[in-house]
C-alpha cells in the first residue's frame, strides 16, 4: 500500500480562505498561556551510565529529569544514581529522582523482614545509606530528588506476599501514612534541605487527598508530587486539573508536579504518537519522564547504539528548542488521542513561532491567529518539516525539509498553511520567522517518497505468515507497526521470497529502506546474529543485507541500501536463498519497504540556519537581505550557536560555515574547541573545515571571538580524502593474559577479533597507533556486545560492558559500550583522544566496577569485568581546515 508522498503542497493564501472543509489545528499567537516550560523530555531508567547514551544525545535531547534506581540496586543493569547524576547534569539536566525502592530486587519489591516493622526498620537502614552517598557528592547533590516508595498500593503498602501487613494503604492508610512520616523526618535530619516526592503511586487515586491533609498536620508534605499515567494524554490534563483541586481544598501548594511514568510501547519511538503527549505535559506545565519498558540506556526507545537518535529523539530535540512563552492550539478534536494535537511557542525576543504537531494522516490546515506586525511585519518566513518513525532501533537523519517560503499576512492577522498528505506516526514542525528581508527560500530536503507494506506483497515458498495487528489503541502493550501487520518466512530452512511490485516516477538512483526486526534470543537467530536475506531488482544484481537485531520481535530497525532504477514498474525481492550468493541464516519479520528517490535534493549538503539554532547571549537579526533563510545571528566575543548536526556514519565531512563577516568565532564539536583557523572575517564569506562527526548527533557550536560575527548558517556533507584514517586490526595487536585472538564471529572483519580482555589488568590488548601530527584525534573502535544478566520481569537486562583504555601510559578512561543484541553484531563507537606525532601505545583493560563503598560487588552479574569483543581500531584527526 502507497503511503504519503511529499507532506505538504503549501499552496499557502493570506487569511483563512480555502480552509473551511479540512480540519484545521488553529494557533493563536496573541493568546499567551504561560512561559515554556520543557517538562515532556524527562526519562526513567533512560541512562545506563556516562556514555550510554552519550553526553551529546543527552543534551541534545534537552532531558530534564531522570527517574532511576538506587545507587548499587540490584533491580536492573546499570542506571545507578550517582553514576548518572554527574554526566546527566552537566549534559544541562535538571533533577535525578531516585527510586529509593530499587535497592531491593524484584517488583513487587523482595522487601525482607519477618512482619511489617522489621521490613520498615530495614529499609530504613539502606535509606540512610543511600543519603550518606548523595552527601558525598558535592554541588551534584542539589539536583537529587529522594523517592521513598514507588507505587506503595502495589508494592510494601499493598496486599501481596512482600507487604507490609497485606492490606492496601487505599484502604488502611494508617500504616503507610506513618512509614512516610519517619522515612520523610529520617531523610531530612540527614540532608537538611533535601526534596523528597511522593507518594509515587500507579495513578491518581482519590486518596491522595487523604494522604495531603495527613502530611500537612505532620509536616511532611512531599516538595513534588508524583504518580504515574499510563492511560492517555487526555488523562494527564483531567489528573493534573483534578490533583490541583486537591491541594487547594487541602491548604498546600502549588507543589511541582512530576508525572515519572508515560506512554506505552505502541506510543514510544513514534513522533507522531509521543507529540500527543508533550502537548497535554507542556499545556500542564509539569515534569513528565517516559516510561521504562524495554532496556534501560536508551533513553527510552529514543537513543539507538551510543550516539545516533530515532525519529522519538528529534521530536524531543526540537521541543527542547522551543523558548519564550506558550501560545493557545485549539485541536480539532481537543484532548482526544489519536488526532490531530499540538504545542506552539512565539518568542517575541527571538522573533519566531514554533508549532510541533501530528497524530493524523491526511489533511489539515495549520491556521496562525494574531500574527502581530510588530513581531513579524507582514510577510512571514515558513519553515516546514517532517520528524517521520523511524523505528525503535532504527536511526534517524535530521528532520526532511518539505517547504520553505515566505506567506503574506491576512488582513485579519492570520496566516493558513495547507498541510497535505501526513503520515500519522510522523510529527511536524512549522517555524515562524519575519519575512521579506532573507535570502530565497531554500528547496525541499526530499524528493519523491512511497511507502510498500509487506503484508501487501506477494510471498511464494514456504512458511508465510502474516502477523498482526500489532499496537494499535486497543492493544499498547504492543509495539507500533506501519500498517499494523508484518510478515515473517524469511528464516533458516526457508525458500520464501517476498516481492514488492514498485513504480518509479524516473530514471535515477533510489534509497532503498527494508524495516526489519530479527529478536536477538530466538533460536534461530542466535545461532548468526543478524539475519541474511538477499535482495534482487527485477531478477538481477543479486546482493546480501544483515536485517536488524532487537531485544524483543517487533521492534523495529531499518537496513539501507541504494538501487538504481528507470522509469517505471519494477520488482524488488527479498528472498531466504540466492543461486549466487547463499542461504538465510536466522528468522525476520518484515514491516514495509521505503523507496526514495535520491536526486540533488537528497545529496545536497545538509543546511543547518543560524536563527533556529540554540542560541546563547545573541539574537536573531532579520535585516540582512544577503542571507539564507530568513536571517543571521549576531555573535559578539562570548556569544555562541549550538546547532545539532546529524552524520550517517562515522567519518569525515565537510562543514562550510557561511557568514556576512563583521568578526571572526571558533568552532567547537561536543565540547571539545578544535584547533583550526577561527571563522569570519570583514567580508561575507565561506569558512570550509574538515571534521570528523560520529554516526549520528554532533553537537557544533559557533562561538564570537572577535567583533560581531554575522552567522548565516552551516552546510554539512560527506567528503572525503582529507582526514586521513589509519585502520588497526585487533588481532595485529598484542594480547596478554586470558585475552586471545578468535575466529568466532563471521561478521568480524577479517574474520578475527578479540575477546577476553578484562577481569583484571593482565588480560589486555595493546595497539601501537601511528599520528602524523599532534593532537585530537578520533579512535573508532568495532566491537560488538551481548552480555545480559538475568532479568526479574518484563524488561530485558542487557549490559554495558567497559573498557579502560590508557594512551601513551596514562590515566585510565572508562569508555562504555551498549549493547549490540548479539556477539557477532559489530557496532562503531567513537571517542576523541589526545595524541603525540608518531607511535602511540594504546591499552585496553577491564575490571569488575565495585559498589560506591569500594569493598563490595554486585551478586547478580550486573556489572561485567570484561570489555567488549574488539574487533578492529580505525585513527583519523578530528579536524582540518
Amino acid at each position: 500500500m502507497a503511503a504519503a508522498v511529499l507532506a505538504t503542497a503549501l499552496a499557502t493564501t493570506p487569511g483563512t480562505a480555502g480552509a473551511a472543509e479540512a480540519e484545521r489545528l488553529v494557533v493563536d499567537l496573541g493568546t499567551d498561556t504561560g512561559a515554556f516550560h520543557g517538562g515532556a523530555s524527562g526519562s526513567l531508567y533512560g541512562i545506563y551510565g556516562d556514555g550510554v547514551p552519550s553526553r551529546t544525545l543527552l543534551e541534545g535531547m534537552h532531558v530534564r529529569t531522570v527517574s532511576t534506581k538506587a545507587q548499587d540496586g540490584p533491580q536492573h543493569p546499570g542506571a545507578d544514581a550517582l553514576e548518572i547524576l554527574p554526566p546527566f547534569v552537566d549534559s544541562g539536566g535538571r533533577d535525578v529522582y531516585i527510586y529509593m525502592t530499587d535497592i531491593y530486587r524484584g517488583f513487587p519489591y523482595q522487601w525482607p523482614g519477618a512482619d511489617g516493622p522489621a521490613r520498615l526498620a530495614d529499609f530504613k537502614e539502606k535509606i540512610e545509606k543511600q543519603v550518606r552517598q548523595v552527601l558525598t557528592m558535592g554541588e551534584y547533590k542539589d539536583h537529587v530528588v529522594y523517592v521513598p516508595f514507588n507505587e506503595p498500593e502495589g508494592n510494601m503498602f499493598g496486599t501481596g506476599e512482600w507487604s507490609y501487613n497485606k492490606v492496601s494503604w487505599l484502604d488502611d492508610p494508617r500504616h503507610y501514612f506513618a512509614a512516610w512520616k519517619e522515612v520523610h523526618r529520617l531523610i531530612r535530619s540527614l540532608h537538611p534541605g533535601a526534596r523528597i516526592a511522593g507518594p509515587n503511586t500507579s495513578v491518581l487515586y482519590g486518596q491522595v487527598e487523604g494522604f495531603l491533609r495527613y502530611a500537612k498536620a505532620n509536616d511532611v508534605v512531599p516538595d513534588v508530587m508524583t504518580w504515574h499515567e499510563l492511560s492517555s494524554p487526555a488523562a494527564v490534563r483531567t489528573s493534573v486539573a483534578r490533583y490541583r483541586r486537591m491541594e487547594k481544598d487541602v491548604g498546600v501548594g502549588p507543589l511541582p508536579v512530576n508525572v515519572n511514568e508515560y506512554g506505552h510501547n505502541y506510543h514510544l519511538s513514534v513522533p507522531g504518537q509521543v507529540i500527543q503527549w508533550v502537548s497535554a505535559i507542556e499545556e500542564a506545565k509539569i515534569d513528565a519522564d517516559l516510561a521504562y519498558w524495554n532496556i534501560d540506556g536508551n533513553l527510552n526507545d529514543s537513543a539507538v547504539e551510543a550516539n545516533k537518535g530515532n525519529g522519538q529523539w528529534w521530536l524531543f530535540n526540537a521541543y527542547g528548542q522551543m523558548t519564550g512563552h506558550t501560545v493557545e492550539v485549539t485541536a480539532p478534536h481537543p484532548n482526544q488521542q489519536y488526532t490531530l494535537q499540538g504545542v506552539a511557542t512565539l518568542d517575541k525576543d527571538k522573533r519566531q513561532a514554533r508549532t510541533l504537531f501530528g497524530g493524523k494522516s491526511g489533511d489539515a490546515d495549520i491556521v496562525f491567529e494574531n500574527v502581530d506586525p510588530e513581531v513579524f511585519g507582514t510577510t512571514v518566513r515558513a519553515t516546514v518539516q517532517e520528524i517521520p518513525w523511524t523505528g525503535q532501533v532504527g536511526d534517524s537523519a535530521q528532520p526532511l525539509r518539505l517547504a520553505d517560503q515566505e506567506v503574506r499576512v491576512g488582513a485579519d492577522g492570520t496566516v493558513s498553511l495547507p498541510m497535505a498528505g501526513m503520515n500519522e506516526m510522523s510529527a511536524y514542525q512549522i517555524i515562524l520567522s519575519p519575512g521579506g528581508s532573507g535570502g530565497a527560500p531554500a528547496g525541499p530536503s526530499v524528493s519523491w517518497r512511497k511507502t510498500y507494506e509487506a503484508e501487501n506483497a506477494t510471498y511464494t515458498g514456504r512458511g508465510y505468515s502474516k502477523n498482526g495487528p500489532e499496537g494499535s489503541p486497543q492493544d499498547v502493550g504492543r509495539f507500533a507497526t506501519s500498517g499494523a501487520y508484518d510478515v515473517g518466512g524469511l528464516r533458516t530452512g526457508s525458500d520464501g521470497v517476498l516481492a514488492f511490485d514498485v513504480e518509479v516516477p524516473r530514471d535515477g538512483s533510489y534509497d532503498l529502506s527494508v524495516f526489519a526486526n530479527s529478536y536477538n534470543l530466538y533460536d534461530l537467530v542466535k545461532e548468526q546474529g543478524p539475519t541474511n536475506v538477499f535482495l534482487r531488482v527485477d531478477g538481477r544484481e543479486p546482493r546480501e543485507l544483515r536485517l536488524p537485531l532487537g531485544y524483543k520481535w517487533v521492534v523495529w530497525g531499518h537496513t539501507d541500501t541504494t538501487v538504481r532504477l528507470t522509469a517505471g514498474k519494477h520488482r524488488i525481492t527479498l528472498a531466504a536463498q540466492d543461486p549466487d550468493l547463499g542461504v538465510t541464516r536466522g528468522d525476520a519479520i518484515i514491516d514495509k519497504v521505503d523507496l526514495a528517490l535520491r536526486d540533488e535534493k537528497v545529496t545536497a549538503p545538509a543546511i543547518y540556519e543560524a536563527e533556529y539554532a540554540t542560541l546563547s547571549g545573541a539574537r536573531p537579526d532579520y535585516t540582512r537581505p544577503a542571507a539564507s533563510g530568513a536571517g543571521t545571528v549576531k555573535l559578539a566575543r562570548g556569544a555562541s550557536a549550538t546547532f545539532w548536526v546529524y552524520a550517517p556514519a562515522d567519518g569525515e565531512s565537510t562543514v562550510s560555515v557561511d557568514h556576512l563577516g563583521g568578526g571572526r568565532a571558533s568552532l567547537s564539536l561536543n565540547g571539545d574547541r578544535l584547533d583550526v583557523p577561527e571563522a569570519g572575517g570583514g567580508r561575507k564569506g565561506t569558512h570550509d573545515v574538515r571534521l570528523f562527526l560520529s554516526g549520528g548527533i554532533n553537537k557544533l557550536t559557533v562561538t564570537g571571538t572577535s567583533g560581531t560575527l554575522l552567522l548565516d548558517r552551516l552546510r554539512v556533507a560527506p567528503s572525503g580524502g582529507t582526514l586521513v584514517t589509519r585502520v588497526y586490526q585487533a588481532e595485529d595487536g598484542t594480547v596478554s593474559g586470558a585475552a586471545e585472538v578468535t575466529d568466532a564471529y563471521l561478521f568480524a572483519s577479517g574474520g578475527k577479533a578479540v575477546t577476553g580482555v578484562g577481569k583484571g589488568k593482565a588480560n589486555a590488548l595493546t595497539i601501537d597507533v601511528v599520528a602524523e601530527r599532534p593532537g585530537r584525534h578520533a579512535l573508532t573502535i568495532r566491537y560488538s556486545n551481548a552480555e545480559q544478566a538475568p532479568a526479574t520481569h518484563y524488561n530485558p537486562d542487557p549490559i554495558a560492558r567497559h573498557a579502560d583504555l590508557s594512551v601513551n601510559g596514562g590515566p585510565a578512561r572508562r569508555v562504555l559500550f551498549p549493547t549490540t543484541f548479539h556477539f557477532n553484531n559489530f557496532w562503531d563507537l567513537t571517542v576523541p583522544v589526545t595524541l603525540k606525532k608518531g607511535t602511540n601505545r594504546l591499552v585496553f583493560t577491564a575490571q569488575e566496577l565495585p559498589d560506591f563503598d569500594g569493598d563490595t560487588y554486585n551478586r547478580y552479574g550486573q556489572r561485567s569485568p570484561y570489555a567488549p569483543v574488539i574487533d578492529r581500531i580505525a585513527v583519523t584527526p578530528l579536524a582540518q581546515e
